[in-house]
């Protein structure tokens, strides 16, 4: 066992005894690193450093750590990259009903022309049933991209898929939504015509 191995382990023995001290230097040791990580998942700064504190907060509650399992930096990394995925999973379900809620706000200050209302209603009733005529894997890529408004990179982040599947799966559902709304148009069938 290295020095500093040995070094971790006499300071989780003194976290474990409640010393405040111990689990400062493990902090110093290792937080920065626990940072950068969640940083690197999450994409915000307020939300990396709350998953770092729920990381040392766990570790100071009584941790789990094996020593036979690996090094304390990689548990924590391991437990911080789990946390900040955990933490993606949540935003992303906060920012779906924010996003809906949104929506709904800009719709009803929007307010379509009854005759424009009618139509899209009518298109959105035929994609609805389009999008149901679809395989469950790829009306969820879908719906997250066109619905949810997230990219590709952050549908494969949220669902836990490859992003080449993610792709292959969107451009697939984007062909059969085509074949099954072929001729729906995106104007109003009287718009053009000269009376």
């Amino acid at each position: 066992m290295s020095p500093a191995a040995l070094e971790d382990a006499a300071l989780l023995e003194r976290v474990a005894a409640g010393d405040e001290a111990a689990i400062e230097l493990i902090y110093q040791r290792y937080g920065g690193a626990c940072f950068a990580l969640a940083r690197r998942i999450l994409d915000d700064t307020q939300l990396a450093e709350d998953v770092v504190q729920q990381v040392f907060l766990a570790l100071w509650n009584g941790s789990g750590y094996d020593p036979r399992r690996g090094a304390v930096s990689t548990w924590l990394l391991s437990i911080t990259h789990h946390k900040a995925v955990d933490s993606v999973r949540k935003e992303g379900s906060r920012r779906k009903r924010l996003a809906s809620e949104q929506a709904l706000i800009e719709l009803a200050a929007a307010g379509p022309a009854p005759d424009d209302e009618v139509w899209a209603r009518m298109r959105a009733a035929r994609t609805r049933e389009a999008l149901k005529l679809l395989p469950a894997e790829q009306r969820e890529v879908v719906l997250l991209a066109y619905y949810g408004g997230y990219t590709q990179t952050e549908i494969a982040d949220l669902t836990g898929l490859p992003l080449g599947t993610v792709k292959s799966r969107t451009l697939t559902a984007m062909r059969r939504l085509r074949e099954h709304l072929g001729g729906v148009s995106e104007t109003r069938p009287d718009e053009g015509r000269v009376e």
